[in-house]
């Protein structure tokens, strides 16, 4: 997985709604957001920490091109196929997205991927917060969903219990 990242809206959202947006900027060597998915941001609420964030320019905004017909064909929202089609058009570029959807097509054209929940072990592996547990169950009171199942499994993986 590259230190390269291409954010979908999800992410964002839920990490600002914990105060954990800084995450995304101190663990890739850069990070940047496609225009389609700050746009879907910006819709949101006035005090929604990744819409403030995005208005103030936290994340570096970038263009997209048109999406390949074979991109296209998946129908994805804006913001995931914006996320996938700058990561085709920069491979060395891993794309953040927890969409299944998404995910599935970003892994059928051979896109690094990861999703909030790896951001998460990858910070509690650097130090950068106390307790992946704690952050997890903050992301589940603001609305996030994952299998818990999926969530154990990884969680043992850093010497943590669910």
């Amino acid at each position: 997985m590259s230190d390269l990242w291409v954010v979908n809206a999800s992410p964002l959202i839920v990490l600002g709604k914990i105060g954990q947006l800084e995450l995304l900027h101190q663990l890739p060597k850069e990070v940047v957001v496609p225009s389609a998915v700050a746009n879907e941001i910006k819709a949101g609420p006035a005090n929604d920490a990744a819409k403030i964030g995005v208005e103030a320019g936290m994340f570096q905004l970038v263009e997209t091109q048109e999406p390949t017909p074979e991109l296209a064909a998946w129908d994805l929202g804006l913001g995931e196929t914006a996320v996938i089609s700058y990561a085709l058009e920069h491979p060395s570029w891993t794309a953040i997205l927890d969409d299944g959807a998404a995910r599935k097509c970003a892994i059928s054209f051979d896109i690094h991927v990861k999703g909030t929940l790896a951001v998460v072990i990858l910070a509690k592996r650097r130090g950068l917060i106390p307790s992946a547990k704690q952050t997890l169950r903050a992301m589940q009171e603001v609305g996030w969903r994952l299998d818990e199942h999926t969530i154990r499994e990884v969680l043992k993986g850093i010497e943590e219990d669910w």
